[in-house]
């Protein structure tokens, strides 16, 4: 099988998105592929309880995609051997009354995963400049204090919230988060291809919503803002890996060996020592065991 080399996928130089790859061949069948998904998430899973034991890092893994790029499947499948207290997944939908009166990295802030724990955010702040910036109709309902119409939306506007995401991961990767950014890169025919399978899946047909269509009627101005987020927020402690999609199996192996390729760069995460003096007593504390009735 064809190594995987994390420079492949890593943004660290201004890219064209329509240069990146939505397919690469691993030189592996399916079922080598979901082996090597096995042992790699695995031992993501070991990694994890370290973490949780050292108790000064969290990570944090955000993911996304247009619609039907796997984002669901690719968590389902890589943290599938994480301890279920390791690894808390937010979805972030449209938010709630109750989040539109907070500012718009409130519901991020509150949903970052504790030391020792992995965070996973299915959709990501990210889309306050993706979504909105495809739907600028939709800031207007933050009630913002300087913005009463569509006009008054423009380019200050977005690169005051482009800076604001960014010092927000700034902020957090000094306390202690480390992370990762993944836009899972799928091609506007596979797209169409699993949205046909969702109408001829009864099992699936709850999937699909006619809104679907219509967002991928502008897909091209999804791409041009995707774009914008790689370059202008991939960043050393922050960067964002551009993930052929095409092929489901091959983007999860892809993830979860970057994930733990990088975090075994942490050479400080380490189980920690016990006390000494409880340590020269494991004799007799296995004696007084032994002797229990």
């Amino acid at each position: 099988m064809k190594k995987i080399e994390i420079g492949d996928y890593k943004i660290n130089t201004t890219v064209q998105l329509s240069e990146l790859s939505t397919f690469v061949d691993l030189k592996a069948s399916e079922d080598t592929i979901k082996d090597e998904l096995k042992s790699t998430r695995k031992k993501l899973g070991e990694l994890q309880d370290t973490l949780y034991a050292h108790g000064k890092y969290a990570v944090l893994v955000c993911l996304q995609g247009m619609d039907t790029a796997g984002k669901d499947s690719l968590i389902r499948e890589v943290f599938k051997d994480f301890n279920a207290r390791g690894v808390v997944v937010h979805s972030f939908k449209v938010p709630t009354e109750k989040e539109l009166k907070h500012n718009f990295l409130w519901r991020h802030y509150i949903a970052l995963p504790a030391r020792g724990k992995f965070g996973v955010f299915n959709r990501t702040h990210y889309e306050n400049v993706l979504v909105t910036r495809v739907h600028p109709e939709y800031i207007l309902g933050e009630y913002l204090p300087d913005v009463d119409d569509v006009s008054d939306i423009d380019d200050e506007f977005w690169n005051k919230r482009f800076e604001q995401i960014k010092n927000f991961e700034k902020t957090i990767a000094q306390n202690g988060t480390l992370i990762f950014k993944f836009f899972l890169n799928l091609s506007k025919e596979q797209q169409k291809h699993r949205l046909l399978r969702r109408l001829n899946k009864p099992n699936k047909n709850w999937k699909f919503s006619p809104g679907d269509l219509k967002e991928r009627k502008l897909w091209n101005k999804y791409m041009f803002c995707y774009e914008e987020v790689l370059n202008r927020t991939s960043m050393p402690h922050a960067p964002w890996y551009s993930i052929p999609a095409d092929d489901k199996p091959t983007a999860r192996l892809i993830v979860a060996s970057i994930l733990l390729e990088e975090l075994r760069k942490y050479d400080d995460i380490k189980e920690p020592e016990l006390d000494p003096e409880i340590k020269a007593r494991i004799s007799e504390f296995k004696e007084q065991l032994q002797k229990d009735a």
